[in-house]
């Protein structure tokens, strides 16, 4: 990016990230690798070819692939080496926190085992965090595409670790699939002592946001994009300040904006909104927490002190305790001290 000191101010200082697909950080030479481990055969003959493949005109295109590149994950090992490699990547951005989602469902369904698919993201999150000094959650989704029925079947199975997963959340095909769909399920998870969250208003209209809100009772809201669309809703988001986990690069590569220059984040900033900046589904996207902060800072030409604001956020929209939000919020004002502000 032009701008040399707001990189490195980037590049410097302590970020959390809280909308991450585990399974969206599955690099084309990792999928290689275990494809081979596993003894199975992908349609991608290259590295080369499958991220040619990586273009995508909508987000049901690239839940397509998702799934496929999923299919090679099958045992322990898989999931472990699947989260280690994104935490190592993520360490190397000064990714200090993560809160990272994982798609039971999409194992379940191919007759992987839940206890297989959590234990290896557990056990790299628990080395991530004594080795790397990552503190992380764990949230579980449901996938929106499937009935509320098999939600609850994912609930069941998950309550054996309930205490490694810290909150449940909704994602996948959005348009069609509205949150009040899954309104019982979200109940009993909370019931259970799961926190809450929810993808809405990425595709889906600012309705899907009120639902998520009204009938889910999330406490984050993953995307919302369209909550501008509603006058109202962005007055509730603004008095309530439940966190939006925007993700440039992701919503640029769906076509969900067609120009990261007009992307809404410094209306909604304007707005009062507490609005972070995550990765989503780094791999597939062509960018992790730095790449998107790269991005949407040289797009809309933000300063070191508007950086500075999108990243106390994340801290801030965090499951973490107070006293832990206030120190890191702390931690990035004493990065943007040693830093030449650009204003």
């Amino acid at each position: 990016m032009k701008n040399s000191s707001l990189k490195k101010f980037i590049e410097a200082v302590p970020k959390s990230e809280i909308h991450l697909h585990i399974e969206g950080t599955f690099e084309p030479n990792l999928m290689f690798e275990i494809a081979k481990r596993n003894n199975i055969k992908i349609k991608y003959s290259s590295v080369d070819e499958v991220k040619e493949a990586y273009r995508f005109n909508n987000l049901q295109e690239f839940l397509d692939i998702y799934y496929a590149g999923a299919n090679v994950l099958i045992t322990e090992q898989d999931f472990y080496d699947l989260t280690w490699a994104y935490l190592t990547k993520a360490s190397s951005q000064n990714v200090r926190h993560v809160e990272i989602f994982f798609d039971p469902q999409t194992h379940t369904e191919r007759g992987v085992s839940f206890s297989t698919v959590v234990n290896g993201i557990y056990k790299a999150l628990e080395k991530g965090e004594k080795q790397l000094g990552i503190t992380f959650r764990l949230i579980m989704s449901y996938l929106r595409h499937l009935s509320e029925e098999a939600a609850f079947e994912t609930l069941e199975q998950s309550l054996e670790y309930k205490n490694w997963i810290d909150g449940v959340g909704l994602d996948s095909s959005e348009v069609g699939n509205p949150p009040e769909k899954f309104e019982q399920v979200f109940k009993a998870s909370s019931e259970k002592g799961y926190k809450l969250c929810a993808h809405a208003g990425e595709e889906g209209p600012s309705e899907y946001i009120w639902s998520a809100l009204k009938n889910l009772k999330v406490d984050r809201i993953d995307h919302g994009n369209r909550c501008l669309d509603d006058k109202e809703l962005v007055k509730y988001l603004a008095k309530t300040q439940i966190p939006l986990t925007l993700c440039p690069l992701s919503n640029l590569e769906l076509k969900v904006i067609q120009d990261l220059k007009k992307y809404p984040l410094k209306n909604m900033m304007s707005e009062n909104l507490l609005v972070t900046i995550n990765s989503d589904d780094p791999a597939y996207f062509g960018g992790y927490m730095n790449e998107n902060f790269f991005a949407i800072s040289e797009a809309l030409d933000l300063a070191e002190i508007e950086v500075a604001t999108l990243i106390k956020n994340g801290f801030k929209a965090t499951w973490l305790s107070e006293d832990k939000k206030e120190w890191w919020c702390n931690q990035v004002d004493e990065v943007l001290k040693k830093q030449p502000v650009n204003t």
